[in-house]
């Protein structure tokens, strides 16, 4: 009988920084990954939270394009998102504003 193996509930990179990206080929969801980039275009024209913003002109500063910084910061969304499902704790603020302060 073959035994079975716990699968890991974290997110796929352990404890990579939030703007790492894995040199492996990963399967993604198309549609998730656009729903996380509007979540993040909502942020920056909402300017809700303002943090998402700062981050934007902050990356942009250091020479990220709109579209790498962008999906940088979906990075640090999809983090928040999952300490608030996975984990169960409820949206923190300082965390995420935290999590962009460590992009780039």
């Amino acid at each position: 009988m073959r035994e079975k193996r716990k699968k890991s509930h974290r997110p796929s990179g352990g404890n990579r920084r939030v703007d790492q990206v894995d040199n492996e080929e990963a399967t993604f969801n198309p549609y998730l990954k656009a729903a996380i980039l509007k979540v993040v275009e909502n942020q920056v024209r909402n300017s809700d939270p303002p943090e998402t913003q700062l981050a934007l002109e902050r990356l942009l500063g250091r020479g990220y394009s709109r579209k790498q910084a962008i999906e940088m910061i979906g990075s640090a969304v999809v983090e928040e998102i999952w300490a608030v499902m996975h984990d169960h704790k409820p949206f923190d603020r300082a965390r995420f504003t935290t999590l962009l302060e460590q992009l780039g």
